[in-house]
């Protein structure tokens, strides 16, 4: 499996909103999960200054991580391939 990163321009979204966002994913990405497919939510940054969201997941392929977002109903501008570099 390959790390994907989702690219999201949240501007102005507060943080009950946000925080329901990244449920979202994980409660998304387990339910994919329970029904056979490999993904895995890692973790999220924001930066709420220009409402930038970098959100990490495993995934076999970018497809598949499109189709969490897109079932979640969370919007996004770009998936790229990325690596996690954890110390």
């Amino acid at each position: 499996m390959s790390v994907y990163m989702v690219e999201r321009n949240l501007k102005g979204i507060s943080m009950p909103d946000l925080a329901a966002a990244q449920t979202a994913a994980k409660v998304t990405a387990a339910a994919m999960r329970e029904h056979g497919t490999a993904i895995r939510y890692i973790r999220s940054t924001f930066a709420p200054e220009d409402g930038r969201c970098l959100c990490l997941f495993e995934a076999a392929d970018e497809t598949v991580v499109r189709r969490l977002n897109d079932t979640a109903g969370l919007p996004y501008y770009r998936v790229v391939p990325a690596f996690d570099l954890m110390p």
